[in-house]
């Protein structure tokens, strides 16, 4: 069958976003803390983008720019009344920074050592010799953010060998990774958590307890991990008391050293939650503010704008000098509106989310959460569900009972034997109350927790419980079992 070539037109609708929505929506995923470090490079790459408060007097219309851009983040530039029914805002509703009624304290800080640098400057304390010393840097090189080895003794004797051209016996590398693991935190260097708790509890005083404690961790490791412990009662014909002496004696130990170490500023921010918003509470009335305290104002220079004026009435063909000077002006501009309708969609969404969570808000208990998804604060909000989710994903809010994360407030809906909706939140606290009750002499199983949950009123398979129990990071039941 012969074929032949054609030429064909066909005709579709698509959705392109503009550059600038993709910025936006790009501003929208950005916890407060990595915009300012995002505003930070923005005004190293563009020159037309300046900080502080524009005071000059208003820039008139030329032929490349049709609008008025003014500093969005001044306080009379952003109408919290659009979204609050509250008059009296206190000053932490200020997006800008320029407000000097609050002081700013600069708070000094020194850059720690991280954990690597620690457990080499240990080495230094030892007796080993310069061509020990560096093979025992190697190692601690390899030792990760919890403490463990986690490559075999013949793989790092290879790794030495092809990288630094360093050769060295088997034996001899383990006899520095022994002296590592006696290292501060003991146990660091250890490549599984048997070895980690073994090492630990060598160097404890042999007192009845750690010699049982060392016989379970050494020959009976696996039954104890599966809580089998009449199994080891038998094996090492011990008592009840015998075994929980030295099962405390466990359980003192560290099964993560490096989890001990708190390092570098960098290491010890990545633990701090700073909130993207801040809820007070003001006679019954809840008051939603952005935690932009610290984001800088921003306006367009005024030098480029009155250079861009000069060149192009000078040269009405735009040079290519006219032209940059435009580009740097338009993303400056589209980056200022950026961060407008950032906080804007920001603030309107929270909003959104108080209004629908007001009583646990006013009250503190997790009990008054409504069930809630994304869609709803979609529906209220006019804003696509994708809109929503980029607005609060990996965001926080301060409230009166603690920092919490946004996705906290969002759980699906159950009916409980009453009729009434109920976040499943709610059922997971309440399983969660009935676990902590039980006898740990004899916990109860995921069979008896779904008696336990109909007698309460909600009526839950017991896969749905064994799935919330494991969402609560609840052992089973004979894990939970205690002598």
């Amino acid at each position: 069958m012969a074929t032949s070539l054609s030429l064909t037109q066909t005709q579709k609708q698509m959705l392109k976003l503009s550059p600038a929505q993709i910025q936006v929506m790009r501003m929208l995923e950005l916890p407060t803390c990595e915009l300012l470090t995002h505003i930070n490079e923005e005004l190293q790459t563009n020159p037309a983008l300046e900080e502080g408060v524009d005071k000059t007097a208003e820039i008139e219309d030329n032929d490349f720019a049709d609008d008025e851009y003014d500093n969005p983040l001044k306080n009379e530039d952003f109408d919290y009344d659009d979204y609050t029914q509250d008059d009296d805002i206190s000053e932490r509703t200020s997006l800008s920074s320029s407000n000097n009624s609050r002081p700013h304290e600069e708070i000094p800080f020194s850059m720690g050592m991280s954990f690597a640098e620690y457990l080499k400057s240990q080495i230094y304390l030892t007796k080993m010799d310069k061509p020990d010393r560096h093979v025992a840097k190697f190692v601690v090189g390899n030792i990760d953010e919890n403490g463990y080895l986690r490559r075999t003794t013949e793989e790092l004797v290879d790794d030495l060998s092809f990288r630094e051209n360093i050769i060295i016996s088997d034996s001899k590398m383990q006899e520095i990774i022994d002296q590592i693991q006696l290292f501060d935190p003991v146990g660091v260097g250890a490549q599984d958590l048997q070895e980690c708790l073994l090492i630990q509890i060598k160097v404890k005083e042999a007192t009845p307890s750690v010699k049982i404690a060392h016989d379970i961790l050494l020959n009976h490791f696996d039954a104890f991990t599966k809580a089998n412990f009449n199994k080891i009662k038998q094996r090492l014909s011990i008592t009840d008391a015998q075994l929980q002496e030295a099962i405390e004696e466990i359980k003192h130990l560290n099964p993560k050293p490096g989890s001990a170490w708190r390092g570098t500023l960098n290491d010890i921010n990545r633990e701090i939650v700073i909130p993207d918003f801040i809820i007070e509470t003001h006679d019954d009335k809840l008051v939603v503010s952005l935690n932009n305290s610290d984001i800088p104002p921003l306006h367009v220079s005024i030098d480029y704008t009155d250079m861009l004026d000069r060149y192009s009435q000078k040269d009405n063909k735009k040079s290519q000098e006219t032209k940059e000077i435009k580009k740097y002006i338009d993303s400056a501009r589209n980056f200022i509106d950026a961060i407008r309708q950032r906080n804007e969609t920001m603030m309107k969404s929270m909003q959104a989310l108080v209004q629908l969570q007001r009583e646990f808000f006013l009250q503190g208990d997790s009990m008054y959460l409504k069930p809630m998804v994304l869609k709803d604060i979609a529906d209220r909000t006019n804003y696509d569900v994708s809109t929503i989710s980029r607005t609060f994903s990996n965001k926080y809010v301060q409230t009166d009972f603690g920092i919490l994360p946004l996705k906290f407030f969002f759980s699906e809906a159950m009916t409980n034997d009453s009729g009434e909706t109920i976040s499943t939140r709610e059922i997971k606290q309440r399983l969660q109350e009935i676990i902590e009750r039980e006898d740990k002499t004899n916990p109860l199983t995921d069979d008896e927790l779904e008696q336990a949950m109909h007698q309460a009123g909600y009526s839950i398979a017991r896969r749905t419980v064994a799935k919330y129990r494991d969402q609560l990071n609840i052992p089973i039941a004979r894990y939970r079992k205690k002598l």
